[in-house]
């Protein structure tokens, strides 16, 4: 005994011939209930093992028979093709040897996932153990697994809740409101306007009434196309929410604007948007009642829908022999004479008035002998700040630019809503022309003199109340 070699089980060191991964054979035949490497060593010990065990049958009692025929079928559970290429089962010294080996049901060390312990196998482990590593095992899947199937009773059932909550607010539809936009759109939509803010300043049916009418062709208009009920009932009172609660105009010098006779009211154009000729004409017919004569752009009678619309709400081309006929008929004209340059200018370029044209309104007015008005409008430049203007997409649409602002086109129609600045209109005091000498008209030095008259009073008025506003919002 004093020379027998000493086997440590599963060691690191030379003594034995474990690997310091796997345990050696000579330990491996020693582990009760241990795997084989190989099908013929197996085979061997299982032929051993039956001799044995076919000895030991005459001399055992009904109780060790019933012992050994456990263990049998115990064996004929594990798969041969199972344990090649496994490691050996996991046991302690000194444990039980009768004790059934846990976790027979554990894949191979070279599974992913799977780490041998370095001394030997893995540590012993209980039934409440290994079940909750079974729970954790399953709730932190790799990605790569499958997850389990979802039953088909919950699908139904989920769809089901969703179906009866879409039922549940189908029953607070308004179908009686439904039923008479059926009937009647048109009054519905005069509702809808009255609802968001807009004084029809007459009874609902007399509006409704009114607009079949227009629909119709029944009414009357003069030479321009303008029809005088339809911007005051309908068109002034869905502008005068914007002037008064969006952009809480202020008017400024609304006593230099004549109560009768013509007069020609130039002023600023900003806003990437014409709103702020709309804001004009409704600030103007509340507080002095008359309607004012826009001047427009060939761009919009060219546009569809548009040339109607500007026709019947006043607005008139934007020429010689117009302007003379309306100014000569008594009418309040209004001019932008900055057009698309001053309307279309970038955010950085702000409140600097661009170059007022060839003078051709101030030969209208010296031809009339009619008071030219300056008007200065701050807040209108705020509305829409133009950051860009895509010049190459504005040639493919035929349109002068393509305004890109913070908002629009990237928030799509809710960029179209324009920012609630603070808006002050200012109207100047008038520069006559009734006291220059006949064919004045005529003479371009004196064209120009009035024109630059009117734009130097206008820039330093827009600079006087830029100075005066405390922001842009308040």
């Amino acid at each position: 005994m004093a020379d027998a070699d000493i086997i440590q089980l599963g060691s690191r060191g030379p003594a034995g011939r474990g690997s310091g991964k796997a345990p050696s054979a000579a330990a491996r035949d020693l582990v009760p209930g241990g795997r084989t490497r190989s099908r013929a060593s197996r085979a061997v010990k299982e032929g051993a093992d039956h001799a044995d065990e076919a000895d030991h049958a005459d001399k055992a009692g009904p109780a060790d028979e019933a012992d050994h025929a456990d263990k049998a079928d115990h064996a004929d559970k594990v798969d041969p093709e199972d344990a090649v290429g496994q490691d050996c089962q996991t046991e302690r010294l000194g444990q039980d040897s009768t004790k059934p080996a846990a976790g027979s049901g554990r894949t191979s060390p070279g599974a992913d996932g799977d780490r041998v312990d370095p001394d030997f196998g893995t540590p012993d482990t209980d039934e409440s153990s290994r079940a909750a590593a079974r729970d954790d095992t399953e709730e932190d899947a790799p990605p790569g697994e499958i997850p389990p199937a979802v039953g088909l009773g919950a699908v139904v059932t989920e769809f089901a809740g969703m179906l009866s909550s879409a039922l549940n607010q189908l029953r607070h539809v308004p179908v009686d409101q439904l039923r008479e936009l059926g009937r009647d759109p048109l009054k519905v939509l005069f509702q809808f306007a009255a609802s968001l803010g807009v004084d029809w300043q007459a009874s609902l049916d007399e509006v409704v009434e009114f607009a079949r009418s227009r629909l119709t062709g029944r009414y009357a208009i003069d030479e321009f196309g303008f029809d005088p009920e339809f911007t005051t009932k309908v068109y002034l009172p869905m502008l005068r929410p914007l002037a008064q609660n969006w952009f809480r105009v202020e008017v400024r010098g609304i006593e230099n604007v004549p109560t009768s006779g013509s007069a020609l009211l130039v002023s600023n154009h900003a806003g990437t948007m014409p709103l702020d000729g709309m804001i004009v004409q409704s600030v103007v017919y509340d507080e002095i009642g008359r309607h004012v004569r826009m001047l427009g752009a060939d761009l919009i009678f060219k546009t569809p829908y548009s040339h109607d619309f500007a026709r019947r709400t006043g607005t008139t081309l934007a020429c010689q022999e117009d302007t003379e006929r309306l100014l000569a008929s008594n009418q309040l004209v209004a001019v932008f004479p900055e057009g698309f340059k001053g309307l279309g200018k970038p955010y950085a370029d702000r409140y600097k008035l661009q170059r007022f044209g060839r003078g051709g309104f101030v030969s209208a007015a010296v031809r009339a002998q009619v008071p030219l008005v300056p008007v200065s409008i701050v807040g209108s430049e705020e509305i829409y700040p133009l950051i860009a203007s895509a010049p190459v997409l504005a040639r493919a649409l035929g349109a002068p630019y393509f305004p890109m602002t913070p908002l629009f086109p990237w928030l799509g129609v809710l960029g179209l809503i324009p920012l609630p600045s603070k808006w002050i209109i200012q109207f100047g005091e008038a520069i006559t022309t009734d006291e220059l000498a006949p064919g004045a008209a005529e003479d371009p030095m004196v064209v120009f003199n009035v024109t630059d008259q009117v734009r130097e009073t206008i820039q330093h008025s827009l600079y006087a109340l830029l100075m005066q506003r405390r922001s842009v919002f308040f």
